[in-house]
């Protein structure tokens, strides 16, 4: 049974499925671990005290979905450097009007330099997506696939000539895991780290993200957000 729009809309909605979801396994206990004053645009939640007009904002996975970084451009006067490599991608960016501080570049982020192939994403119910493609051949469509050049985190930085990043936006359909696995190998970390886990995905699984989360925390990353989904999941690099 799909759950009508007017429910998800209700304010308990989201917090009840979510401990439902926990409670049943499907979801782990989370919860903030240091304290900020935060905003929330879309799904994302952030510091804005760390962002100023020199920030460089990367972000992975764009599809069609741009308003937060379109917000962040409008309200901090940032850049905002967004990558994907999928051919639906490419064409909707160049149909935009879009700032000049919105930089798109055709390109995957992975956890070492090279290709990375990206499968036709496949929810469900069998129907395949339009807009996403997915690392994971379980989640996608194994005879439809493109193979993208891909960078790490760092090698997109000598590219772009960075010295920092002062925030790194993570919605790639399941190949976050590799990404910010190669995070270890950089010199210069990115002061907020915004990711959305995929561990729902088949052949992933929750553990997957704990352990990814336990990495993070031994560079110094502590949570300070978590979306109403449980999903998306918003670090800083605390010196405390």
């Amino acid at each position: 049974m799909r759950t009508s729009g007017w429910m998800k809309r209700q304010p308990w909605f989201w917090p009840i499925k979510l401990f439902l979801k926990r409670i049943s396994g499907k979801e782990l206990w989370l919860r903030p671990e240091v304290k900020y004053d935060v905003l929330q645009s879309d799904s994302w939640k952030y510091i804005p005290a760390l962002l100023n007009e020199q920030s460089i904002v990367y972000s992975l996975g764009v599809g069609d979905l741009i308003d937060f970084d379109l917000d962040l451009i409008n309200d901090y006067g940032l850049t905002v450097h967004a990558f994907d490599p999928t051919p639906f991608a490419e064409e909707w960016i160049q149909g935009q009007t879009l700032p000049d501080r919105f930089v798109f570049h055709p390109w995957a982020a992975a956890g070492e330099d090279g290709s990375l192939r990206l499968y036709r994403r496949v929810n469900t119910r069998g129907k395949a997506s339009g807009v996403m493609w997915t690392a994971g051949s379980d989640a996608g469509d194994a005879e439809d696939f493109i193979d993208a050049p891909a960078y790490t985190i760092h090698t997109m930085m000598e590219k772009l000539g960075h010295r920092h990043i002062d925030m790194l936006k993570i919605d790639v359909e399941g190949a976050e895991y590799l990404i910010l696995d190669g995070l270890r190998e950089g010199d210069s970390l990115p002061r907020q780290l915004l990711v959305e886990y995929h561990h729902r995905f088949p052949g992933v699984g929750k553990q997957r993200t704990a352990h990814s989360i336990s990495r993070l925390r031994q560079l110094g990353y502590r949570i300070f957000g978590i979306s109403e989904t449980g999903r998306e999941v918003c670090f800083v690099l605390d010196p405390g």
